[in-house]
């Protein structure tokens, strides 16, 4: 077991957290939660005592083992991936390198033979003839192909990287498990195969992520950082956020009598607890919430931006025709033949493996990129306005907030500036501060908030939730949900594309698959599979 007793970490005057007493239990999955800068990554990195708190101890029960996911990508270069995975189990990976020395001494003389006994009593022990096994399955989950079994990390993508270190992870059955981030880089057949080996993961998973369904489907506990504390919850995040919203909206109708308000987060719990899916963490909430009283739910300190587009116009019904875009950089061609209409009301999210593919389209539907070949036209009652996946060219000026969003606004009022940054929580001082300043997470609201002002009938977002915390991930998957207008996206949120799009594109290396339904059926439909399969087999032949 994992414990905490009386953790509490300053910097000068700033408290992060304090006096945290948590019990980390097997079977059990918790998801930490909390505001951009509240301190998730840092306290993993406490359990993990790779940073020491300003006061208490970590607690691991003697002779369990930990493992946690390595962030370093370059650690490893040196290794075999084989190698790399089967790493993560220090002591095994200890034995095998002793064994592996003995062996190849040229005089191996008795006094080795009797250690090389003892090892191999110790290896057996540790399950060591199944490691190389147990390493390849978990690659191969992860989408690691066993041709690349036997590189050297060096030879391998970032992106792969990032997968070997999480099987490295992952590998030998920790007691206790720490995740950071382990969705960020996976596909979705990868993120689908992680959550189905957490659900039926036996011992304790500690996870931050800002990966809302992914959160959804592990978690058992939500461990909230909020007002210095950290407190942990029964159920998923789902449960955490609509909870702790019902209790706040309760604590402020004082009109409501005490009985009602205590029927109505009953009947809350209630139903929370009999939507159990088929999975086993599911079941295992199910029975935690049953048991759950009203005074553990309280609410958030938190605030969610008011994230609201409004056309100034409605569209048209042409809104948009692409035929045979095409484009290459260095000779990779990205973009192939690319053909398709937009119709009034289409909600699109653009999928694939190859986000450059993505992008590029992106930019040339902005005029940013010409194509090679091909052309495209917008409808003439269409405007567009566009968040692109980098966007520090836009903060590279001297002003301040208020200065920064009146160049994108036709009311120059500073009082109707200020409003508006108040709805994406830059209030008070904050909308003094300098745009050049800015974290990646307030530098996203700032460019939602431009497109807001806009009042375009057209959204093009890539990659909108990067740097974005859960509220404010929460808060635009609302808004473009309400929206009446054209929605063109590209995300890695499975939540956020299955809640927004109506219509799925998927970019291939080999071709287009484009398919009016929700991005779940996407993932189930098998006419899907076979289009993939009908589309390599013609870039072979």
């Amino acid at each position: 077991m994992l414990s905490t007793s009386n953790i509490s970490l300053r910097y000068g005057k700033r408290v992060l957290f304090e006096e945290v007493n948590i019990k980390f239990t097997p079977g059990n999955c918790y998801g930490i939660i909390g505001a951009n800068g509240a301190g998730k990554s840092t306290f993993l990195k406490i359990l993990s005592e790779e940073l020491d708190p300003s006061s208490g101890e970590i607690i691991i029960t003697p002779g369990q083992r930990l493992a946690v996911l390595k962030q370093n990508q370059f650690e490893y270069d040196k290794f075999e991936v084989l190698k790399t995975v089967i790493a993560g189990h220090k002591k095994l990976f200890r034995i095998m390198e002793e064994k592996d020395a003995l062996y190849a001494k040229p005089d191996f003389s008795d006094e080795d033979g009797i250690q090389a006994s003892v090892l191999e009593g110790e290896f057996a022990e540790l399950n060591g003839w199944e490691a190389e096994a147990e390493a390849a399955s978990l690659l191969v989950g992860l989408g690691i192909n066993d041709e690349l079994h036997y590189k050297k990390m060096a030879e391998l993508s970032g992106n792969e990287k990032v997968k070997v270190l999480l099987a490295q992870a992952l590998f030998g059955s920790p007691d206790i498990l720490l995740l950071d981030e382990p969705t960020n880089h996976l596909d979705i057949q990868s993120i689908n195969w992680l959550e189905e080996f957490l659900i039926n993961f036996k011992n304790t998973v500690v996870v931050v992520s800002h990966d809302r369904h992914f959160l959804n489907n592990v978690c058992t506990h939500i461990a909230d950082i909020d007002y210095g504390k950290i407190t942990v919850y029964t159920g998923n995040y789902d449960f955490w956020l609509e909870s702790s919203q019902l209790a706040l909206q309760q604590a402020k109708d004082s009109n409501k009598k005490t009985e009602a308000k205590i029927k109505e987060l009953q009947e809350f719990i209630s139903r929370f607890s009999a939507n159990a899916s088929k999975s086993k963490q599911a079941t295992s909430r199910k029975k935690l919430l049953e048991k759950l009283t009203i005074e553990e739910i309280k609410p958030s300190s938190r605030k969610l931006p008011y994230i609201n587009f409004k056309p100034e116009r409605e569209a048209g019904t042409s809104i948009l025709t692409l035929k045979n875009v095409t484009k290459s950089y260095e000779g990779e061609e990205v973009l192939k033949d690319v053909s398709f209409t937009v119709n009034k009301g289409d909600k699109i999210a653009f999928v694939g493996s190859h986000d450059l593919s993505k992008t590029t389209l992106f930019k040339i539907l902005m005029d940013e990129v010409k194509p090679d070949a091909g052309e495209f036209e917008w409808g003439v009652t269409t405007s567009q306005t566009y968040f692109p996946k980098e966007n520090s060219s836009y903060f590279n000026v001297d002003l301040n907030l208020i200065e920064w969003l009146r160049q994108y606004s036709k009311e120059k009022d500073e009082t109707f500036i200020r409003g508006f940054l108040g709805r994406m929580l830059f209030s008070g001082e904050e909308s003094l501060k300098k745009a050049n300043v800015l974290s990646g997470g307030e530098k996203v609201r700032c460019m939602i908030a431009r497109m807001m002002l806009s009042g375009a009938n057209v959204l093009l977002l890539d990659e909108p939730t990067n740097h974005l915390d859960l509220e404010a991930i929460t808060a635009l998957n609302n808004g473009l949900i309400n929206f009446n207008g054209v929605v063109l996206f590209v995300s890695h949120d499975h939540q956020f594309i299955q809640t927004i799009a109506n219509r799925i594109i998927e970019l291939t290396p080999y071709g287009m698959i484009d398919k009016s339904m929700t991005f779940d059926e996407y993932l189930e439909d098998p006419e899907v599979k076979k289009l993939r399969d009908v589309l390599h087999e013609n870039v072979m032949v």
